[in-house]
């Protein structure tokens, strides 16, 4: 491929990137438009790759196929860091990104392997506890943050906290988002770890194991409550530990302005994660308005 023609691919690339996270995921799209010019096509390649590999389960007709998927993603990041040329535009997009910002190999493979461990387990087989919620969004959600502020220069370890905190809250929340969803595809609540689960009167045996009740509203709606509430307190660490970190680090940390949009949203709505107004606009509240707390939070140089 000569250069003109490679240069070609990459703008296809970094341009369907862009699309993606457009479509499947808006409010981090607006996000990332809040970032330096310079440092935005990176982070569109990170957030595409974590779309790619969390809509996996989701887009295939069988559970086996999904997991094909992110077996090939796992392949394909040994492919990037052994310089192979792969035909998938965001394969190619983040290839250049890990060849021009020299990211960690370690950081992808802990994402995937969080998705693909995900993956294996058996819908009916409950996480233990929120600390295993939590451990799955840092791996999912603060490892992209984390190579973002790579990309973009920054080495703060004051950053790197606060985006590991920031992370955990997004991946918490978006978890406790896609309950109905998760219920509508499987009839179960799959992110309700089992003690939380046992405290609320949520589980039950049925057909020798062990499942959540759907028709306990109160105790579910409490259950989301205790989730919330140790997402909330990511975001407040995040934030006791602002005046420590630099400047250039903040565009990357705005995504704890969108958890904190969806946090309130919850609790407007009591924790009831299946109630309507959660799916109005967006995370809950109109665009415009989403759009009016992203760009002054931005403006005051805050997230």
């Amino acid at each position: 491929m000569n250069a003109a023609s490679k240069s070609s691919s990459l703008r296809t690339a970094f341009s369907y990137c862009v699309q993606q996270v457009r479509k499947y995921d808006y409010h981090h799209y607006l996000c990332l438009l809040e970032l330096p010019v310079e440092m935005r096509r990176a982070a569109f390649a990170l957030r595409a790759f974590n779309i790619e590999t969390a809509k996996a389960m989701d887009v295939a007709s069988d559970p086996r196929i999904g997991l094909m998927r992110l077996v090939w993603w796992q392949e394909a990041i040994d492919k990037i860091f052994a310089h192979k040329l792969i035909e998938q535009p965001i394969a190619q997009a983040l290839s250049s990104v890990v060849s021009d910002h020299k990211i960690g190999k370690a950081w992808l493979k802990r994402s995937i392997e969080a998705r693909v461990k995900d993956a294996q387990r058996e819908v009916s087989d409950l996480p233990d506890t929120i600390e295993e919620l939590e451990q799955y969004a840092e791996d999912t959600q603060s490892t992209i943050l984390y190579m973002t502020l790579q990309a973009g220069g920054v080495r703060s370890t004051a950053a790197d906290h606060a985006a590991s905190h920031i992370g955990k809250a997004s991946g918490l929340l978006l978890l406790l988002r896609s309950l109905p969803y998760h219920t509508s595809r499987h009839r179960h609540f799959a992110y309700i770890p089992s003690k939380l689960a046992a405290k609320h009167g949520l589980l039950i045996q049925q057909g020798g194991q062990t499942e959540i009740r759907m028709d306990n509203h109160e105790g579910l709606c409490d259950a989301v409550f205790e989730i919330a509430s140790v997402a909330n307190a990511h975001l407040q660490k995040a934030r006791e530990l602002a005046k420590s970190v630099p400047v250039e680090a903040v565009p990357v940390l705005l995504p704890a302005v969108p958890a904190q949009v969806l946090l309130d949203s919850l609790s407007r709505v009591q924790f009831d994660v299946f109630d309507p107004r959660l799916a109005r606009g967006l995370l809950g509240i109109p665009p415009l308005w989403f759009q009016l707390k992203l760009k002054w939070h931005s403006w005051r140089g805050e997230y």
